[in-house]
């Protein structure tokens, strides 16, 4: 065995590819990641691989480069741009005697990097235990003795219980109070709609200038640096429109290509400001040469947390670098769906609060909803997507609630939901669930 040190600096990136040589603008994002990460590169391998080996993910020719490498460089960590098994990762670490970190671990250690607030602390430790819990066995390999028999009887699968039961006792307890912060988040949230306020949700890849743009919007004086995962902790701030009309916005944390699933789950009662969003502003780095597969990219987180129905508009960041001029692209509804900005130097900063302004004045619905006793999540979701009136408890069971969503919102729930809208006037409307 060798001992494991708590944090390798000099580091040895190892870039794979299956069935194709690995894409550049990946590697780099990957040097970035390890930048972020505060790794000092000292060298760099690639790998194309017809098919990963299971037991390696690499063949035994780059092992060898790998390891005179790293007895060159003196290198104390390998940073792998693939997901790796738990055995892969262990056994690379008996190969190479170096401490092995995959995409997924790389990111991790960056959140919990960057988590300020005791809630960001609280989430990215419930992604770390989560992960870890999938490869607990690589701590007490020193100690197995699962074969069974005379001589090979010993505490290690005791220990190893031991450990998976504490671990899984402190993710409950994250859990839960993680849950309670979620549920102060949901009554802030109600409180603002009580209050009429809209959220304004920023979204997009990491380093594409939210943050920046943040500061611009609202004078807010948040973190904003040319690295990846600058700001973690989601920001909130109370703005003024150019016709006087208040909203909220948020900035939440930028995201990546392969989001691990478990900073995904950890993470969801702060990208609920996203989901609860009357307005996403997708912010896109236009300077980006991979530029559509990043907004690609941020689909797929949005379609993980059930963000992907909610009104969006383009914000494509950074025309001083491109030499572009800001402009307002409209879609054929006639309502726009790309704006180009500089958050550094203000262009069309106008423009995009001009049509922040003209998304957050949609038609409104107002009407009454009945809910019987076994449709609590669309109460729930009532609540969630609108501004709830008043409410009623019916004699025979269920809810009457009075309720006001946009005319876009409320069209995504009766498609989604069942909801049949009924003209009972001129002006009074009555929705009821089939």
């Amino acid at each position: 065995m060798f001992d494991r040190p708590q944090r390798g600096e000099l580091a040895i990136l190892l870039h794979v590819g299956i069935g194709a040589p690995p894409d550049k603008d990946q590697q780099q994002e990957f040097r970035e990641l390890a930048d972020a990460a505060e790794a000092e590169v000292v060298g760099e391998l690639t790998a194309r691989l017809r098919a990963a080996n299971p037991r390696t993910l690499i063949g035994a020719g780059k092992l060898a480069e790998l390891a005179a490498m790293a007895e060159e460089t003196c290198a104390s960590l390998l940073l792998v741009d693939h997901p790796l098994t738990p055995g892969q990762e262990r056994n690379l670490e008996r190969e190479l005697e170096l401490r092995v970190v995959s995409r997924t671990g790389l990111i991790l250690d960056i959140f919990a990097l960057r988590a300020r607030t005791f809630e960001g602390k609280l989430q990215v430790e419930l992604a770390q235990l989560r992960h870890l819990s999938t490869r607990l066995v690589r701590g007490w390999t020193h100690l197995e003795r699962q074969k069974g028999g005379i001589g090979l009887r010993g505490p290690g699968e005791t220990q190893l219980e031991t450990d998976r039961r504490l671990l899984a006792k402190r993710i409950k307890q994250l859990e839960a109070r993680l849950e309670r912060l979620g549920k102060r988040r949901d009554l802030s949230r109600q409180r603002r709609r009580k209050r009429d306020l809209a959220t304004v949700s920023l979204v997009g890849y990491t380093n594409a200038g939210k943050s920046t743009l943040f500061n611009r919007l609202t004078e807010a004086g948040v973190v904003a640096a040319d690295q990846l995962f600058a700001t973690l902790d989601p920001t909130l701030r109370r703005m003024e429109l150019p016709d006087r009309t208040p909203c909220v916005l948020a900035d939440t944390v930028g995201f990546i290509r392969d989001l691990p699933h478990e900073l995904v789950a950890a993470f969801q009662s702060t990208l609920e400001e996203s989901r609860g969003a009357r307005l996403l502003l997708h912010v896109v780095d236009c300077t980006d040469r991979d530029v559509e597969q990043r907004m690609a990219d941020v689909d797929v987180v949005l379609r993980q947390i059930g963000a992907d129905d909610l009104p969006m508009v383009q914000v494509f960041n950074k025309i001083d670098i491109l030499g572009a001029k800001p402009r307002v692209d409209r879609a054929e509804t006639g309502m726009p769906s790309r704006v180009w900005v500089s958050a550094a130097t203000g262009d069309g900063i106008e423009s995009l609060l001009g049509v922040i302004s003209e998304y957050l004045h949609l038609e409104l619905v107002r009407g009454t909803v009945r809910l019987g006793v076994t449709q609590a999540r669309l109460r729930s979701l009532l609540y969630d997507t609108g501004q709830v009136l008043d409410e009623r408890e019916l004699n025979e069971g269920g809810w009457e609630l009075e309720v006001e969503l946009d005319r876009q919102g409320y069209e995504q729930l009766r498609r989604r939901e069942d909801l049949e809208l009924i003209v009972a006037g001129d002006d009074a409307q009555r929705a009821v669930v089939n």
